[in-house]
């Protein structure tokens, strides 16, 4: 991890191909011995969102497990849910994936562990028939009509429906960009919403029986989004930080004492429209 001082201004880069799958710099505001507000942001995702952790609390990040979760399997499912569909939609609108896409197959597929080398399948067809590397990211879903899986996918490129339909080669594909959005929208609300459909399957999936061995989602490698950690004494000022990295102030806020039900640490969310 990259320690970064105030004093020195705090930089971010772009995804890019084979670099590291995290990237963190750190600046602290803050004595270590104080209470603190830790913002994690991610600039090219254009969100960020932190808590507030008490004095003495440090290095709970890896293998914490929040308060009621460990005795509670269904709270611990929604969590388990909501922090992978919070990973795969930043990773989505980091890499601009706006051109959203589904796979059926022609006969029904009931296998999970099959679908699985089919997507693999799939992408390596699709990188050759592009002939590069490019970020993507995928779900799969149960058939609501009972037809077995299908698999919901987003890019960032153009691809000719030709090279998708030869690449797949199990069945129907669909692909487009995303529509009935705000007028002026451009190509970061585009990935937003793709990444709310496939964050939607993610957070399905984890209600279903399948093997917790197996990914429930996968992106390409070599393009996981940068990550700035704040650390300040008051949610506004790790905010202000937040606002300064990114270019300008965040659009949309929210903050967990707004909310009737909320059981966890003071917490806040920011996000910046494209």
């Amino acid at each position: 991890m990259k320690h970064v001082g105030l004093a020195d201004g705090v930089s971010a880069t772009g995804p890019r191909a084979g670099g590291a799958p995290s990237l963190v710099d750190t600046t602290q505001l803050v004595d270590p011995e104080e209470g603190r507000w830790v913002l994690n942001v991610w600039p090219d995702a254009l969100e960020a969102s932190g808590s507030f952790q008490a004095a003495g609390r440090r290095g709970r990040r890896a293998g914490y497990t929040p308060k009621g979760e460990g005795v509670d399997p269904e709270r611990s499912r929604l969590e388990a849910g909501r922090r992978a569909a919070g990973r795969l939609r930043r990773y989505a609108v980091a890499n601009r994936t706006n051109r959203f896409g589904t796979l059926t197959y022609a006969e029904a597929e009931e296998d999970v562990d099959e679908a699985h080398e089919d997507i693999a399948d799939f992408f390596r067809r699709l990188r050759a028939g592009v002939g590069k590397v490019f970020p993507y990211c995928w779900v799969t879903e149960w058939h609501p009509g009972g037809h077995g899986l299908h698999v919901h996918f987003a890019v960032g490129r153009y691809v000719h429906w030709s090279v998708i339909k030869a690449a797949w080669g199990r069945g129907r594909i669909d692909i487009r960009r995303r529509q009935n959005l705000r007028m002026g929208a451009g190509v970061v609300d585009e990935a937003r919403q793709a990444a709310r459909y496939l964050a939607k399957y993610v957070r399905k999936s984890f209600g279903d029986d399948r093997p917790s061995n197996l990914h429930r989602y996968d992106v390409a490698q070599g393009f996981q989004p940068k990550e700035v950690r704040l650390v300040g004494r008051s949610p506004m000022e790790v905010i202000e930080a937040a606002a300064r990295l990114v270019g300008r102030q965040p659009d949309y806020r929210w903050r967990s004492r707004d909310e009737e039900e909320w059981f966890g640490p003071p917490a806040i969310f920011v996000s910046w429209a494209g």
